[in-house]
């Protein structure tokens, strides 16, 4: 048996003034290549994570739409849950 996973997190600073969003890719346990807005790219951080990152960082649609998340799910999200987050500090 096996598990892969692919966990996604926004980090808001200030707000949504700086948003940093990453999707790591793990498997069994271990993490193998992670897409970071601050980088605008895939990286491997395992061998296994070399195949994957190359093929994702060669494709002009997944990159564009990896980097259109920060706007499309991050800050979206943040103003339709803030009314109920934020004020709860």
């Amino acid at each position: 048996d096996f598990v892969t996973q692919a966990k996604a997190d926004c980090y808001f600073t200030n707000g949504t003034e700086k948003v940093r969003f990453v999707v790591r890719f793990i498997f069994n346990l271990e993490e193998y290549a992670r897409f970071d807005s601050d980088l605008g790219m895939f990286v491997a951080l395992t061998e296994l994570g070399k195949p994957d990152a190359e093929l994702w960082n060669s494709r002009p649609d997944i990159l564009a739409r990896s980097r259109a998340s920060v706007d499309m799910l991050c800050r979206r999200n943040y103003k339709l849950g803030a009314p109920f987050t934020v004020g709860r500090r």
